[in-house]
């Protein structure tokens, strides 16, 4: 498990679905093959037992019969039916019917030879002859356990030592799968960073230069800079989304109430330029002065990427409803919508419906991974060709 705690916070929900699968299915063969070879251990030592048991008792038996053909011969009203210290006994006729016991268990089953049943062993012998018409002699002697203790004993040290070693291998393969994903996370996540931190200083250019001239009054270099603006903020909504699935688990959360009111309007004011390419308008009705106990930034973040898809998938001319109340936020567009079979697997990361538009498919897992850090509940309505509406409450 120390193997899966360190590359946790790297693997994605689908391999770690994976890992946790093959450690369930080995641990549930190591106990099944466990429980069955000490099935088998336990039925070989009792056999054991009871062979060895048998041999007693045998003698005992045959003592009890010798007693029974005097008896049979030589009765008269001052005998009576043979007893012993170490043993019990009883006789029952060919129709297995009692004839005499002084056995405690009075159930015993006459088409056994030997057997053990409740701290007690029973023997049956047929005698030669019906002696007193016997057909059966059963001899019930107490069983001490100690087999039983020795038996448990053996199994839970072997046992441990099974499960230490199954455990080892278990390591050692868990290590041997993980190698191959462990290199390519690696690759992959040292790609990311290196990828974010060169697009973060020509982002960062473009769109302070793009604030430095956009005063200028020349309508064909003003249309020019505008769609320059809304390639970076996209380029940089993107970045964003990489920095916060490459850091999100190494940046310290920095809770406090956050007006979530004024952080509303001003990521909505943030995409009207790239609304606007799509000739896409926002209607609000955002209530002010709502608080919420959250990092500032990650809510920023969740925020981007529902108003970024709603935008991204929405129609051209379409709307985008925002309303803000007390204990819940409704963003609704009026785009291309889902089927509602689909609506469970939109949370996946690299989940993508439409590959007509730009995207990796890692906007709504952000938001999934936000809203589960605090607690808040996401709900998704959608209907083809009509739009989608997400709700989030809190």
């Amino acid at each position: 498990m120390s193997v899966l705690r360190k590359w946790d916070i790297n693997l994605l929900q689908s391999e770690k679905k994976t890992l946790f699968s093959f450690l369930f299915l080995y641990a549930f063969l190591i106990v099944l093959i466990l429980v069955f070879v000490s099935m088998l251990y336990y039925n070989f030592e009792k056999d054991l037992m009871l062979q060895r048991k048998r041999i007693e008792l045998q003698s005992y038996a045959n003592d009890l019969i010798k007693r029974l053909k005097y008896l049979h011969f030589h009765f008269d009203e001052d005998q009576t039916y043979p007893r012993d210290k170490r043993y019990r006994s009883a006789i029952y006729d060919s129709d297995e019917v009692e004839i005499f016991s002084l056995l405690e268990d009075k159930k015993v089953d006459l088409n056994k030879i030997i057997y053990q049943k409740d701290n007690k062993i029973v023997y049956i012998k047929l005698p030669e002859a019906y002696y007193l018409g016997a057909m059966y002699v059963v001899i019930e002697v107490n069983d001490d356990g100690a087999w039983l203790v020795r038996i448990y004993k053996n199994i839970a040290f072997y046992g441990t030592l099974f499960l230490a070693f199954a455990m080892a291998v278990g390591y050692f393969l868990l290590n041997l799968f993980l190698k191959p994903m462990k290199d390519t996370i690696y690759l992959l996540d040292r790609f990311i960073k290196d990828t974010t931190h060169e697009l973060n200083t020509p982002v960062s250019t473009i769109l302070a230069n793009i604030e430095t001239i956009k005063g200028l009054s020349d309508k064909t270099l003003s249309k020019k800079i505008r769609r320059i603006e809304v390639a970076a903020k996209t380029i940089s909504n993107l970045y964003q989304d990489l920095t916060y699935l490459v850091l999100h688990n190494k940046i310290v959360a920095e809770d406090e109430n956050v007006n979530i009111s004024q952080v509303l309007k001003e990521r909505i004011e943030y995409f009207k330029i790239i609304a606007q390419s799509k000739r896409v308008s926002f209607n609000t009705k955002i209530k002010e002065g709502v608080y919420l106990f959250i990092d500032k930034k990650r809510f920023s973040r969740m925020i981007d990427n529902i108003i970024s898809n709603a935008i991204k998938y929405n129609r051209v001319g379409g709307r985008i409803d925002v309303v803000l109340e007390d204990n819940r936020l409704i963003i609704k567009d009026t785009g291309i919508g889902i089927e509602k079979e689909k609506i469970k697997e939109m949370f996946e990361r690299y989940k993508r419906f439409d590959t007509s538009v730009g995207g990796f498919g890692i906007g709504l897992s952000i938001v999934s991974m936000i809203a589960n850090e605090y607690d808040l509940e996401i709900k998704i309505e959608s209907e083809v060709k009509k739009g989608t509406e997400v709700i989030i409450s809190w």
